[in-house]
């Protein structure tokens, strides 16, 4: 079985999508890697794909062509690397030898061959991780974890099993559709970038495997729920089952209050972010600013406010009348939307 994994991300996200990479070379060595880079390499930062622990690269370009700008631009960069899940999943699926495709969040790491999990998904059109296996108790805890569940999207999209069949192919297509018209971050309406979607997928699919193992996908909206123990022998497990993989969502001082919250005296969680942190640090290119994004900034680098994305999103005429809308001459975009809207940078 042929097995293509992939994960979107910027050259601010590198470091995690290393150790990511790292780990599935080091766990699943006969899986096919692909790095899905949404980004544009930053000054005085040499980037080798080569040198990588990924087997192949995808940029905007390869799946968007020369519409990938305009396309980006209506975008931030959580909505951009999120969006493009839906396309680089059907170039995957499109691949002569592809028996199963499976995403991973970039901030996720491997902890243990994931034969199985590949086998089982094989097995099925769509699979999912829920966010939540059992239901919490303490009323803190369901709000951390049930309600905004409840608000951002009851499976979470970090991980995402498809098999080329005939049902597994319209999911893609669907999904896609609903990625380049739609993977915006608006909680108001109901839309919470690729994840609010997935809630329908139960309801417009049959074949769909809901993964509920508590190894996969651990992560602070589920240690309240999740007992990890690393054993003498330097095995993990969580409710008795082995650690397949960690999902490391805000490394920094939310997933460190998160983590403290749920995780409470259990040192051997606290060991785990240890380890990732420094694994973190280590893969850290210093050349590479933080937060940074090519696609965040005009051609002079000023900042694109985020109404300037709304609007160049929500108006046809001027996609068509600006394809470069990075552009910072008096013939730009931003030029456009100041005379016109009276908005921009």
């Amino acid at each position: 079985m042929t097995v293509h994994v992939y994960s979107s991300f910027s050259f601010a996200y590198l470091d995690r999508a290393r150790v990511l990479y790292a780990s599935l070379k080091r766990h699943c060595p006969d899986f096919r890697l692909w790095a899905v880079l949404i980004d544009e390499a930053p000054d005085g930062f040499e980037f080798d794909p080569a040198a990588e622990d990924f087997d192949h690269l995808l940029t905007a370009e390869d799946l968007y062509g020369d519409e990938a700008e305009s396309f980006l631009f209506g975008h931030n960069i959580v909505e951009a690397c999120t969006a493009v899940k839906g396309r680089a999943l059907l170039h995957l699926m499109g691949q002569d030898d592809c028996d199963l495709v499976l995403y991973l969040d970039p901030d996720i790491a491997v902890f243990r061959p994931l034969d199985d999990l590949a086998e089982t998904c094989a097995r099925h059109a769509i699979s999912l991780t829920p966010h939540q296996l059992t239901p919490d108790e303490s009323d803190r805890a369901i709000r951390d974890n049930e309600v905004t569940s409840l608000h951002l999207g009851v499976f979470n999209l970090g991980f995402l099993g498809v098999s080329p069949s005939d049902e597994g192919w319209a999911f893609a297509r669907w999904w896609t559709a609903r990625l380049d018209a739609l993977c915006v971050d608006r909680r108001h309406e109901g839309i919470f970038v690729d994840q609010k979607w997935c809630d329908l997928v139960p309801c417009f699919f049959e074949d769909v495997k809901i993964l509920r193992d508590p190894g996969l996908n651990v992560a602070s909206w589920n240690i309240s729920r999740r007992d990890v123990r690393i054993h003498d022998d330097g095995a993990i497990t969580v409710n008795g089952a082995p650690l397949g993989f960690w999902h490391f969502t805000k490394l920094g001082p939310v997933g460190d209050a998160m983590t403290q919250r749920y995780a409470g005296e259990n040192t051997d969680i606290h060991e785990i972010w240890w380890w990732y942190r420094a694994e973190v640090l280590r893969n850290r290119d210093p050349a590479i600013p933080d937060a940074y994004w090519a696609y965040g900034t005009f051609e002079d680098g000023l900042p694109i406010p985020g109404n300037l994305r709304e609007l160049y999103r929500s108006r046809p005429d001027a996609r068509a009348e600006f394809p470069r809308p990075r552009a910072a001459d008096n013939q730009s975009f931003r030029n456009w939307a100041r005379l016109h809207g009276g908005l921009g940078a």
